[in-house]
Protein backbone atom coordinates (compact mmCIF):
# COMPACT_ATOMS: atom_id res chain seq x y z
CA UNK A 1 0.00 0.00 0.00
CA UNK A 2 0.85 3.61 -0.13
CA UNK A 3 2.40 5.78 2.31
CA UNK A 4 -1.15 8.00 2.25
CA UNK A 5 -3.01 4.41 2.31
CA UNK A 6 -1.06 3.01 5.60
CA UNK A 7 -1.57 6.93 6.76
CA UNK A 8 -5.67 6.20 6.62
CA UNK A 9 -5.53 2.61 8.12
CA UNK A 10 -3.79 4.09 11.11
CA UNK A 11 -5.25 6.51 12.10
CA UNK A 12 -9.03 4.66 11.54
CA UNK A 13 -7.23 2.37 14.19
CA UNK A 14 -6.33 5.45 16.48
CA UNK A 15 -10.08 6.40 16.23
CA UNK A 16 -11.35 3.04 17.33
CA UNK A 17 -8.53 3.03 20.18
CA UNK A 18 -9.10 6.77 21.65
CA UNK A 19 -13.29 5.76 21.13
CA UNK A 20 -12.25 2.53 23.55
CA UNK A 21 -10.83 4.03 26.03
CA UNK A 22 -11.99 7.63 25.97
CA UNK A 23 -9.58 9.57 24.43
CA UNK A 24 -9.87 12.65 21.65
CA UNK A 25 -7.76 11.41 18.86
CA UNK A 26 -6.59 15.10 17.94
CA UNK A 27 -4.19 13.83 20.93
CA UNK A 28 -2.42 12.01 19.03
CA UNK A 29 0.60 13.18 17.35
CA UNK A 30 2.07 10.55 14.41
CA UNK A 31 5.82 11.49 13.78
CA UNK A 32 6.42 10.10 10.00
CA UNK A 33 10.27 8.34 11.05
CA UNK A 34 11.86 8.44 7.75
CA UNK A 35 15.28 7.40 8.80
CA UNK A 36 15.24 4.22 6.31
CA UNK A 37 13.37 5.51 3.29
CA UNK A 38 14.07 7.72 0.77
CA UNK A 39 13.44 11.55 0.30
CA UNK A 40 10.51 10.84 -1.83
CA UNK A 41 8.84 8.18 0.35
CA UNK A 42 9.44 10.71 3.04
CA UNK A 43 7.77 13.62 0.66
CA UNK A 44 4.90 11.17 0.18
CA UNK A 45 4.52 11.13 4.36
CA UNK A 46 4.14 14.89 4.62
CA UNK A 47 2.36 15.55 1.47
CA UNK A 48 -0.66 13.19 2.80
CA UNK A 49 -0.98 15.18 6.14
CA UNK A 50 2.04 13.85 8.05
CA UNK A 51 3.78 16.95 9.40
CA UNK A 52 5.88 15.60 12.37
CA UNK A 53 8.65 14.23 10.37
CA UNK A 54 11.55 12.07 12.69
CA UNK A 55 15.42 11.50 12.09
CA UNK A 56 18.08 10.03 14.18
CA UNK A 57 20.80 10.88 12.26
CA UNK A 58 22.22 14.69 11.64
CA UNK A 59 23.41 13.43 8.20
CA UNK A 60 19.51 11.85 7.12
CA UNK A 61 17.89 15.13 8.65
CA UNK A 62 19.58 17.70 6.58
CA UNK A 63 19.29 15.62 3.86
CA UNK A 64 15.24 15.22 4.21
CA UNK A 65 15.02 18.82 6.05
CA UNK A 66 16.78 20.43 2.04
CA UNK A 67 14.58 18.23 0.10
CA UNK A 68 11.18 18.50 1.04
CA UNK A 69 8.89 20.44 -0.05
CA UNK A 70 6.46 21.69 2.53
CA UNK A 71 6.09 23.00 5.92
CA UNK A 72 7.24 19.97 8.44
CA UNK A 73 8.01 19.72 11.96
CA UNK A 74 11.35 18.28 12.79
CA UNK A 75 12.16 15.34 15.62
CA UNK A 76 15.04 14.55 16.12
CA UNK A 77 14.61 10.43 17.71
CA UNK A 78 18.15 9.13 18.02
CA UNK A 79 20.70 9.29 20.48
CA UNK A 80 22.69 12.75 20.23
CA UNK A 81 26.24 13.18 20.50
CA UNK A 82 27.08 16.06 22.30
CA UNK A 83 29.67 17.05 19.05
CA UNK A 84 26.84 16.84 16.91
CA UNK A 85 24.52 19.49 18.52
CA UNK A 86 25.69 22.02 16.24
CA UNK A 87 25.09 20.43 13.44
CA UNK A 88 21.57 19.41 14.25
CA UNK A 89 20.47 22.28 16.77
CA UNK A 90 19.14 25.15 14.03
CA UNK A 91 17.02 21.86 12.30
CA UNK A 92 15.10 20.82 14.92
CA UNK A 93 11.64 21.59 16.89
CA UNK A 94 11.63 18.85 19.53
CA UNK A 95 14.37 16.27 20.96
CA UNK A 96 13.96 13.02 21.71
CA UNK A 97 16.55 11.62 23.75
CA UNK A 98 17.88 13.97 26.43
CA UNK A 99 18.85 11.95 28.80
CA UNK A 100 22.48 13.74 30.32
CA UNK A 101 23.55 17.18 31.68
CA UNK A 102 26.43 17.47 29.25
CA UNK A 103 23.97 17.42 26.53
CA UNK A 104 22.04 19.90 28.27
CA UNK A 105 24.96 22.08 28.87
CA UNK A 106 25.71 21.66 24.59
CA UNK A 107 22.23 22.56 23.55
CA UNK A 108 21.69 25.84 26.40
CA UNK A 109 25.22 26.96 24.69
CA UNK A 110 24.33 26.33 20.97
CA UNK A 111 20.90 27.64 21.12
CA UNK A 112 20.36 31.35 20.11
CA UNK A 113 19.70 33.67 22.99
CA UNK A 114 16.26 33.63 24.24
CA UNK A 115 15.23 30.58 21.90
CA UNK A 116 14.21 27.32 24.05
CA UNK A 117 14.04 23.67 22.52
CA UNK A 118 11.80 21.33 23.07
CA UNK A 119 12.64 18.22 24.73
CA UNK A 120 11.76 14.50 25.61
CA UNK A 121 13.54 13.18 28.94
CA UNK A 122 14.70 9.59 27.68
CA UNK A 123 13.54 7.04 30.10
CA UNK A 124 14.96 3.50 30.28
CA UNK A 125 11.68 1.91 31.58
CA UNK A 126 12.95 -1.42 30.72
CA UNK A 127 15.89 -1.59 32.28
CA UNK A 128 17.56 -3.43 29.18
CA UNK A 129 21.73 -2.72 28.73
CA UNK A 130 20.84 -2.19 25.07
CA UNK A 131 18.60 0.93 25.79
CA UNK A 132 19.85 4.85 26.04
CA UNK A 133 18.10 6.58 28.89
CA UNK A 134 17.92 7.22 32.79
CA UNK A 135 16.80 4.96 34.94
CA UNK A 136 13.28 5.87 36.38
CA UNK A 137 14.87 7.11 40.11
CA UNK A 138 17.36 8.99 37.74
CA UNK A 139 14.45 11.27 36.01
CA UNK A 140 12.79 13.92 38.40
CA UNK A 141 16.14 14.80 40.46
CA UNK A 142 17.66 15.41 36.80
CA UNK A 143 14.92 17.34 35.31
CA UNK A 144 15.35 19.71 38.70
CA UNK A 145 19.09 20.05 37.61
CA UNK A 146 18.06 21.29 34.15
CA UNK A 147 16.31 24.16 35.32
CA UNK A 148 19.75 25.52 34.84
CA UNK A 149 19.64 25.19 31.09
CA UNK A 150 17.68 28.44 30.02
CA UNK A 151 17.34 26.78 26.31
CA UNK A 152 15.77 23.40 27.05
CA UNK A 153 12.71 23.11 28.09
CA UNK A 154 10.90 19.25 29.15
CA UNK A 155 8.01 19.06 27.43
CA UNK A 156 7.55 15.44 28.54
CA UNK A 157 9.30 11.77 28.80
CA UNK A 158 10.04 9.39 26.11
CA UNK A 159 10.64 5.40 26.38
CA UNK A 160 11.19 2.74 24.33
CA UNK A 161 9.66 -0.57 25.22
CA UNK A 162 11.22 -4.08 24.38
CA UNK A 163 10.75 -5.50 21.32
CA UNK A 164 8.07 -8.21 22.11
CA UNK A 165 5.91 -10.77 19.66
CA UNK A 166 2.85 -9.78 21.99
CA UNK A 167 2.68 -5.95 22.38
CA UNK A 168 0.24 -6.22 25.65
CA UNK A 169 3.67 -7.37 27.44
CA UNK A 170 4.74 -3.63 26.97
CA UNK A 171 1.65 -2.34 28.91
CA UNK A 172 3.47 -2.03 32.02
CA UNK A 173 6.13 -0.19 30.71
CA UNK A 174 4.36 2.77 28.99
CA UNK A 175 2.33 2.62 32.60
CA UNK A 176 4.74 3.25 34.43
CA UNK A 177 6.15 6.10 31.82
CA UNK A 178 2.73 7.68 32.60
CA UNK A 179 2.90 7.79 36.07
CA UNK A 180 6.14 8.86 36.36
CA UNK A 181 5.62 12.25 33.67
CA UNK A 182 2.26 12.19 36.11
CA UNK A 183 4.74 13.10 39.24
CA UNK A 184 6.98 15.54 37.20
CA UNK A 185 3.80 17.42 36.11
CA UNK A 186 2.87 17.53 39.56
CA UNK A 187 5.87 19.68 40.49
CA UNK A 188 4.40 22.40 38.48
CA UNK A 189 7.90 23.02 37.44
CA UNK A 190 8.26 26.26 34.94
CA UNK A 191 10.70 24.99 32.77
CA UNK A 192 9.29 21.22 32.40
CA UNK A 193 5.25 21.47 31.86
CA UNK A 194 5.90 17.97 30.93
CA UNK A 195 2.98 17.15 29.42
CA UNK A 196 3.64 14.67 26.89
CA UNK A 197 4.54 11.02 26.56
CA UNK A 198 6.20 10.27 23.28
CA UNK A 199 6.40 6.37 23.17
CA UNK A 200 4.83 3.92 20.64
CA UNK A 201 6.37 2.35 17.63
CA UNK A 202 4.56 0.20 14.32
CA UNK A 203 4.59 -2.78 16.61
CA UNK A 204 2.82 -1.45 19.87
CA UNK A 205 2.02 2.26 19.38
CA UNK A 206 -2.10 0.78 19.78
CA UNK A 207 -1.23 0.03 23.74
CA UNK A 208 0.85 3.09 23.99
CA UNK A 209 -2.01 5.00 23.23
CA UNK A 210 -4.33 3.10 25.76
CA UNK A 211 -1.88 3.98 28.22
CA UNK A 212 -1.53 7.60 27.69
CA UNK A 213 0.80 8.27 24.32
CA UNK A 214 0.37 11.91 23.06
CA UNK A 215 3.69 10.99 20.05
CA UNK A 216 3.77 7.91 18.53
CA UNK A 217 6.98 7.41 16.54
CA UNK A 218 5.99 5.46 13.06
CA UNK A 219 8.43 4.00 10.42
CA UNK A 220 7.65 0.87 8.71
CA UNK A 221 3.95 0.28 9.44
CA UNK A 222 3.59 3.94 7.44
CA UNK A 223 6.43 4.42 5.10
CA UNK A 224 7.27 0.96 5.01
CA UNK A 225 11.74 0.09 4.82
CA UNK A 226 13.62 0.47 2.23
CA UNK A 227 17.00 -1.51 1.50
CA UNK A 228 18.97 1.50 0.58
CA UNK A 229 18.73 3.13 3.91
Amino acid sequence: MSVKQNGETIKAEIEQICARCGRDPDEINIVAVTKYVSVQTAQEALSAGFVHIGENRAEGLAEKRNSLQGEAVWHFIGSLQSKKVKKVIDKIDYLHSLDRISLAKELDKRLAFGNQLKCFVQVNVSGEESKAGLAPVEVIPFIRELEAYQGVKVVGLMTMAPFVDEPEETRAVFRKLRLLRDEVQALQLAHAPCQELSMGMSNDYQVAIEEGATFIRIGSALVGRESDR
